[in-house]
C-alpha cells in the first residue's frame, strides 16, 4: 500500500466557468488557470501520482504545452488513473477537501464523488468529497481564490 497527498488553489476570476469535481458550478467567477482549473481534480491527481511516486500533474501535462490548454480536468484525471495503472497501481480510496468562501458546494458533492469515481474507475463509495469555508479567513475567506486537498491510498498490483 502507498499513500500521497496532494494539494492545489486556483485565483477567481471574471470571464471563466467555475470547475470543481468535474462539474459546473453556477458563481459569478471562475478558477484561472491554463486548463480548466478544476483544483479538486488537480489535488487528486497529485495525491494519486504522489503516492506511485510519479511526480506531479506539473510534470505529467506541462502548462507549457498548448495540447492542455483549456482542456477538462476530467480528462487529466482520467490519464492520470490510467499513467498508474500502466504503472501496475489500482486505487483503493480518495479522501478531498475543497476550501471555499463561496459558493456552497454540498449540493455538488455526490455527483463529483460519481464524476473521480468515473474517471479513476473505482466505485464512488471509494471516494470522499468533503466542502469547507475558513470562515472567512486567508486567500479562499476573502473568495480570491479556491484551495482543494487530497489524500489517495493506491496499491501495487504486482507486488506480494
Amino acid at each position: 500500500m502507498r499513500i500521497g497527498q496532494g494539494y492545489d488553489a486556483h485565483r477567481l476570476a471574471e470571464g471563466r466557468k467555475l470547475m470543481i469535481g468535474g462539474e459546473e458550478i453556477p458563481h459569478n467567477k471562475g478558477l484561472l488557470g491554463h486548463s480548466d482549473a478544476d483544483v479538486l481534480l488537480h489535488a487528486i491527481a497529485d495525491a494519486l501520482l504522489g503516492a506511485a511516486a510519479l511526480g506531479d500533474i506539473g510534470k505529467l501535462f506541462p502548462d507549457s504545452d498548448d495540447r492542455y490548454l483549456g482542456i477538462s480536468s476530467m480528462i487529466l484525471l482520467k490519464e492520470t488513473a490510467e499513467t498508474l495503472k500502466r504503472h501496475g497501481y489500482s486505487i483503493i480510496n480518495i479522501d478531498s477537501t475543497v476550501i471555499a468562501q463561496s459558493p456552497k458546494l454540498s449540493g455538488y458533492t455526490e455527483k463529483m464523488r460519481e464524476n473521480i469515481a468515473n474517471a479513476c474507475g473505482i466505485s464512488a463509495c471509494c471516494v470522499s468529497v468533503k466542502a469547507t469555508t475558513e470562515e472567512k479567513m486567508g486567500f479562499t475567506g476573502s473568495e480570491e481564490g479556491i484551495a482543494a486537498t487530497a489524500i489517495a491510498l493506491i496499491k501495487n498490483d504486482k507486488e506480494k
